[in-house]
């Protein structure tokens, strides 16, 4: 199974076409299967005095969202050029306008995102495109995402992202035990969308069968906005990608102890111990414990085979430190 991998640029390009352009073609570079934007229509999805968040302090959030939203034409070329970068195109919807806007672009695949798992008219129109659809547990609990994805599974193939809405999200808060419980739970693909600093998470989140790992992707943490201090930089993101890419081939080839130990039958040879003799034992004399070392190489009778030697006689006398062979006591 390939793990693939959505470089969320979001709104880290600030409204600047020619940065988001930059951003896809760098995260191609870095190993992206999906760049990720978000779709913004402010008259649809807030209020202007809505409050925001703490990290977000020089401009209220309606005008930067009218501020950094692209248009029709922009987003069609977004895509052309995603396109033409090897990587596929995808964005988050955070009104019903939003998701009509984006099914004039006929995107494949639609991205929940957590603060929407609630927004049930918003879920019911992604479902009537029958499209594919990532959806973000990162502030629902579990009747909340149920109820989702209940909407969602009847017409649309789903994956569950396990997300916790912490940014940086704690390394005790991110909850990759629900990878596993959301598998039994719904049914369905589970991902990991990756909120901590470094690769760690996403690492185990392979290994433990996440079918996408979503990461914050940015030119600088230095850059303006409100994902960009938690972003990954470009030779940090082209890292975590070869190290998700490790994570999955562990994962996808389990290892038999038996046929593995064939192919070191080599190295066996030269670590382990094979019998020698501690001293000079003569011919009919029966063979003790103490009259016994265990020596490297092992390609004589194996160390683990003494009990078998004790007790028997030799054919003839042999010199200390000869290394036995079975043919060296009587029968």
């Amino acid at each position: 199974m390939k793990t693939k991998v959505i470089a969320e640029i979001g709104s880290v390009h600030d409204g600047s076409f020619g940065n988001a352009k930059k951003l896809i073609e760098l995260a191609a570079k870095c190993g992206a299967d999906i760049v990720k934007f978000q779709t913004h229509i402010a008259e649809h999805e807030s209020v202007k005095n809505a409050p925001k968040p703490k990290y977000f302090r020089d401009e209220d959030r309606y005008t930067y969202f009218e501020r950094t939203s692209f248009s029709f034409l922009q987003y069609k070329k977004l895509i052309q050029f995603s396109k033409k970068n090897n990587v596929e195109f995808l964005s988050s919807p955070f009104s019903i306008e939003a998701v009509d806007f984006l099914e004039k672009l006929n995107l494949k695949k639609y991205k929940i995102p957590s603060g929407e798992v609630n927004n049930l008219p918003l879920i019911e129109r992604i479902s009537k495109t029958k499209k594919e659809v990532f959806i973000s547990s990162g502030m629902s609990n579990l009747e909340e995402l149920n109820t989702a994805i209940k909407i969602l599974k009847k017409r649309c193939k789903v994956t569950v992202l396990q997300c916790t809405s912490e940014y940086p999200c704690d390394l005790t808060n991110v909850g990759l035990n629900n990878i596993i419980d959301f598998k039994k739970k719904f049914k369905i693909d589970v991902g990991f969308s990756d909120h901590t600093n470094g690769s760690v998470a996403a690492v185990i989140a392979t290994y433990l069968g996440a079918s996408i790992i979503e990461k914050h992707f940015t030119f600088s943490r230095h850059m303006y906005g409100s994902d960009a201090k938690y972003g990954m930089e470009p030779n940090e993101f082209k890292k975590f990608i070869r190290n998700i890419k490790h994570a999955e081939l562990i994962r996808d080839n389990p290892v038999d102890k038996n046929t593995i130990i064939r192919k070191l039958s080599d190295m066996k040879k030269i670590f382990e111990k094979s019998i020698f003799l501690k001293r000079k034992i003569e011919k009919n004399k029966k063979i003790k414990l103490n009259d016994l070392e265990f020596k490297k190489p092992g390609d004589g009778i194996k160390a683990y085979n003494y009990k078998n030697i004790i007790g028997l006689k030799l054919k003839k006398t042999l010199p200390s430190g000869y290394k036995l062979k079975n043919n060296n006591f009587k029968k």
